[in-house]
């Protein structure tokens, strides 16, 4: 495989990194320089898209069924923030249909916790 064709594909998984960290709740409106160096760093580590989805979706979930008599967390400024939870995943691999399982479970979240029409993320 040639230089730019590599680099191609690392281009590629750090969009879709970002794309999907960006899409979250919770996250900013862009991504920073460091999230994109993080991305790149899961790239360079062989980390797959698959996994980083599982682990952006587990650690957004987790925000988002904390017990609502507990102190709000601040928004998430950085990718970095999933780092723990990617770790988590590599350590302990879970089965195939589980992103999809989390996918699902966004979903009803985010059904059950709709956003009107026309309003946009939280920005600081």
């Amino acid at each position: 495989m040639n230089t730019a064709a590599v680099e191609s594909d690392a281009e590629v998984y750090v969009a879709s990194v970002l794309i999907l960290y960006l899409q979250l709740p919770e996250t900013p409106l862009c991504a920073s320089v460091q999230d994109r160096w993080q991305a790149r760093r899961l790239q360079d580590r062989g980390v797959s898209l698959q996994l980083v989805e599982s682990a952006l979706l587990l650690g957004s979930l987790r925000r988002l069924t904390r017990p609502a008599d507990l102190l709000p967390l601040p928004p998430i400024r950085s990718l970095a923030y999933f780092q723990p939870v990617i770790d988590e995943l590599l350590e302990n691999p879970q089965p195939d249909n589980y992103r999809e399982y989390l996918r699902l479970k966004m979903q009803r979240i985010a059904s059950e916790k709709a956003v009107p029409a026309g309003v946009q993320k939280k920005t600081i």
